[in-house]
């Protein structure tokens, strides 16, 4: 990236994967692709570097998950380079279950609260922060998805709602699912340890959610139906985080990096 800052970021999940994005997307330009970097948690996914509207961004596919490749890993591997390259907003995108029995395939949902209940636990870079998670996800990134959401989205929008992060790969029992019923709305495997990886590099984060499938015990659900949004509605996602990076103001309104602060444990990590 010939040590060239990138401002922004995003973080391709399921609802983007069908569409190659953001290939073939208007106005966007791809200046490299298949770009690698070591880190010290083992090389990191495919990044593209890319334009929209004149603001530069670095993307990559599934939250960089690989086949032999962790979890926290692979997240540490994205962060490290998002930090090497100057990023300062971070928008992802992921398909999720319900668990708020009000939900449907096909709502989104930009959370603003998550619960972590994966087994990934502290999966840090170098702990020099103490990370204050109140306003976790960014207040304005999330107004410009809601924003960019209603200008291309004719369905159900909740600007709010908690996000229960589970490891995966396998769906959630029944049980599970009545467990974090009163607890979250939704379910998926993305948003943690993101969303504090994030608060580590001193980056904003934002999150925007599409129900795919009902929780087990809720509803039953179709596979078929989870595959035509799979491959229908990549292009809707693409375009509404295309559309909020163009929006996103160069001076940042948000206190997101007034809740990373340094770490009253120096000299333990410094021993």
């Amino acid at each position: 990236m010939d040590n060239q800052s990138v401002d922004f970021a995003i973080i391709g999940g399921s609802g983007t994967l069908s569409s190659d994005f953001p290939k073939n997307f208007a106005g966007v330009e791809i200046f490299a692709e298949d770009l690698f970097f070591d880190t010290p948690y083992g090389q990191s996914p495919a990044f593209r570097l890319c334009s929209v509207d004149g603001k530069i961004f670095l993307t990559c596919k599934m939250h960089g998950w690989r086949s032999g490749v962790t979890r926290a890993d692979s997240s540490r591997q994205i962060f490290w380079t998002l930090r090497a390259a100057g990023v300062k907003r971070i928008l992802s995108e992921c398909g999720v279950g319900t668990v708020n029995h009000l939900l449907n395939p096909r709502d989104l949902m930009i959370p603003d609260d998550y619960l972590d209940l994966s087994n990934r636990k502290d999966v840090q870079l170098d702990g020099q922060y103490l990370l204050i998670m109140r306003d976790a996800l960014c207040p304005e990134l999330r107004g410009k998805l809601l924003e960019s959401a209603k200008k291309f989205f004719t369905g159900r929008i909740f600007e709010r709602g908690i996000y229960a992060v589970t490891d995966g790969r396998h769906f959630e029992s029944p049980a599970e699912i009545s467990m974090l019923n009163g607890h979250a709305d939704i379910v998926g495997q993305s948003l943690a340890p993101e969303v504090y990886l994030a608060r580590e590099i001193g980056a904003c984060y934002a999150n925007l959610s599409f129900v795919v499938n009902y929780g087990e015990g809720l509803k039953v659900w179709s596979h078929e139906v989870m595959k035509e949004i799979f491959f229908d509605d990549a292009q809707l996602i693409g375009n509404i985080l295309l559309d909020a990076i163009k929006n996103i103001p160069a001076e940042k309104s948000c206190n997101c990096l007034e809740l990373r602060k340094e770490t009253l444990l120096k000299e333990v990590y410094n021993a």
